[in-house]
């Protein structure tokens, strides 16, 4: 906790006004007026940017599309392959495995290719699958095309956030990356509602196109200037970052401390599994690691995977359901993109554990009365308000801030590894929690739910002691602040 405390009192000393900026500018003995305007010019928002992040973000979209696509397409396939409902489950299931086994090289296999270029590999195995699934004959080749769209959304699921707030101005990065749980989000809930009037080859093929449309897009597109600087190709880094930010701005203060930065790091020969469990690293580990547990084992797939299982035992109408979980997770990530730079990472956080553990309870005592055979007609409703609560709050911040922090936190030398260590405790997360609902569901409705709510009330208390905030803050900023010298 005391490495919590003293990383956070650094971020804050370091969390500037223009006042300040002014006077260590002046002590520095840099030309006031340049450097201010420096730092103005590199923090507007451009074309470039904007596009950047739009491409970026259509892996994100993928990424959704995938998660989203097994639900209104189960009835089908079990109809058209003849499967059991096991069998159907191996095909969800293996979407996960899939990803696991992407997690665990995206960080390093997005430090050797590059960060557009580990986006267009994983669009490749994407594609590869959905063409699999969608001329599948049997079981196995539509499981294999499971397997191919989960090593593809594994990697995406690290490498998209990190390119984004790689190449944005730091007083939008929160917002800019934020844009991918969006659109994760509209891709989970256009899957459903695509899925409702399409036959579940046709929702296949419809899943190439925003894949096809980012894969095209990454050729118009930058590469992160940081990774550029990573690799030693030091003139380009110059050279992007003024093509990413106003023309005939002054960007030499932000490319030499990205270059100087980096350089200094890689002195330090630290890329690898081994040395990211040394102290100095031990805090930033925690807060990645720490915020994914919570993310997922609070109930992220239990409420996701099992929504129709959840609303039909309450006596809810599915359809309902369904479409109001959509709406308002769409929407609610909407505004968690709006309201990320102004309120800053941390508040949203907070606030967003809080209604997580809020809807858990809400649900969970909706079943405890249904145990009870209490209560009969208000069952439905508290179930479906339980379960709407959940989705607002978790899409608020829960949803993408972890991602956007884990973009944040993690030096240059390091973010390989431990990226992909990070990717990997989600995924595996992912697996565990939606392995374990009907078991759970199964043992008690109530139960399950309370269950949930005590971890996101963990979470809130992991939150509030070891969560600092980065609003606003260089990345070279906030990671020499949770970097233990």
């Amino acid at each position: 906790m005391e490495e919590g405390a003293t990383a956070r009192s650094l971020l804050q000393k370091q969390n500037l006004d223009d006042n300040d900026q002014e006077l260590i500018t002046n002590s520095c003995g840099e030309d006031e007026g340049l450097l201010l305007q420096s730092d103005q010019s590199s923090s507007t928002i451009t074309v470039v940017v904007v596009l950047s992040t739009l491409v970026a973000t259509c892996g994100s979209y993928a990424f959704g599309y995938a998660v989203g696509y097994s639900s209104p397409a189960e009835s089908e396939i079990e109809d058209d392959l003849g499967l059991d409902s096991a069998e159907y489950a191996v095909f969800g299931s293996v979407l996960t495995i899939g990803a696991i086994l992407g997690a665990i090289s995206s960080g390093k296999f997005a430090d050797f290719v590059g960060r557009r270029g580990a986006m267009g590999a994983s669009e490749m195995f994407c594609i590869l699958g959905w063409l699999a699934i969608a001329f599948s004959k049997d079981a196995w080749l539509l499981d294999l095309g499971r397997f191919l769209v989960g090593c593809g959304i594994g990697v995406l699921s690290y490498v998209v956030p990190v390119y984004i707030a790689e190449i944005t101005p730091k007083n939008v990065r929160g917002g800019f990356t934020s844009l991918s749980q969006f659109m994760l989000s509209s891709g989970q809930g256009l899957a459903f509602l695509i899925g409702s009037f399409v036959s579940w080859r046709t929702l296949a093929l419809i899943g190439i196109i925003p894949c096809l449309v980012h894969l095209l897009g990454l050729f118009f597109i930058p590469e992160s200037p940081r990774w550029l600087a990573k690799c030693g190709r030091v003139r380009e880094v110059g050279a992007v970052l003024q093509f990413l930010r106003v023309k005939n701005a002054d960007i030499s203060q932000e490319a030499s401390d990205i270059i100087e930065y980096t350089e200094n790091l890689q002195l330090i020969s630290e890329d690898g599994i081994r040395h990211l469990f040394q102290k100095k690293y031990a805090y930033s580990i925690k807060i990645g690691v720490g915020l994914m547990v919570f993310q997922q084992l609070g109930g992220l797939n239990g409420f996701g995977f099992y929504a129709t299982t959840i609303f039909e035992s309450a006596g809810c109408s599915i359809k309902l359901g369904t479409i109001a979980a959509a709406v308002v997770q769409i929407s609610m990530t909407a505004v968690g993109v709006f309201l990320i730079d102004k309120c800053g990472r941390l508040p949203l956080l907070l606030i967003s554990a809080t209604g997580t553990c809020l809807g858990c309870l809400l649900t969970g005592f909706a079943f405890f009365l249904q145990d009870l055979h209490c209560g009969k007609d208000l069952i439905a409703m508290m179930v479906l308000i339980g379960v709407l609560v959940y989705w607002a709050s978790f899409e608020l911040g829960m949803g993408g801030i972890p991602w956007i922090m884990m973009s944040e936190i993690f030096p240059i030398n390091i973010k390989g590894s431990a990226g992909s260590l990070v990717t990997l405790v989600s995924w595996i997360g992912s697996w565990f929690t939606s392995y374990t609902f009907n078991f759970l569901f199964e043992w008690s409705s109530a139960g399950t739910f309370f269950l949930y709510a005590g971890v996101c009330g963990m979470g809130i208390l992991f939150i509030s002691k070891m969560v600092p905030e980065t609003t606003k803050l260089a990345l070279e900023e906030i990671q020499a602040s949770v970097t233990v010298q």
